[in-house]
């Protein structure tokens, strides 16, 4: 792809822009739409240059405050964080990866690994009737974590955020693994 600044979304959409971000030309479609999830934009002759950013976090309790919630609109915010959780840390990986930081593209696959079990450890919890929103490493705090790495990253900050975020994902999967084990003996009583 030639000159310009190339834009990534979760959802699939990619764009180039030849002004510094002024206007964006879709490269798949002849619509500009804008996505939900992280964005990443980086520079096709220096991909050390990363830039994130976060859409979606609220637009869940966006939905349930304004009472348009829905359960398929929950299902599919859910899932899109998971794509959009999913796509940057691979971006990530990938970037860490060009930079020949093989230590931490592992610790970035532990971060998805961890991150997405942290959401499936809810949802079953929740399947089977139990509370499982327990932990120190909700989506919340993980957004918080990548966003101030990917702000930090010149001063080398982006592969210690995620060194942060996979120890936080795995250790909250470990709470909520034993938070389910706790109602269920309790409920057995």
């Amino acid at each position: 792809m030639a000159g310009g600044v190339l834009l990534a979304a979760s959802n699939g959409g990619i764009w180039r822009s030849t002004n510094n971000g002024t206007s964006w030309t879709n490269v798949f479609a002849t619509d500009l739409y804008y996505g939900y999830g992280y964005v990443v934009a980086f520079d096709p002759n220096n991909s050390s240059q990363v830039v994130g950013s976060v859409l979606d976090i609220l637009d869940g309790a966006l939905a349930r405050v304004s009472g348009r919630g829905t359960p398929f609109g929950a299902f599919l915010d859910s899932t899109t964080d998971r794509i959009s959780e999913g796509f940057m840390l691979t971006a990530i990986a990938y970037v860490l990866a060009r930079h020949h930081e093989p230590a931490f593209v592992a610790v970035a696959v532990l971060a998805v690994a961890g991150s997405f079990l942290v959401s499936y450890t809810r949802a079953k919890a929740e399947a089977l009737g139990l509370r499982g929103d327990v932990g120190i490493g909700s989506r919340a705090e993980r957004v918080v974590v990548i966003t101030a790495g990917l702000v930090l990253a010149p001063w080398g900050v982006l592969p210690w955020s995620l060194v942060l975020l996979a120890c936080t994902a795995w250790i909250t999967v470990g709470q909520r693994v034993l938070h389910v084990r706790k109602q269920l003996m309790e409920a057995q009583q």
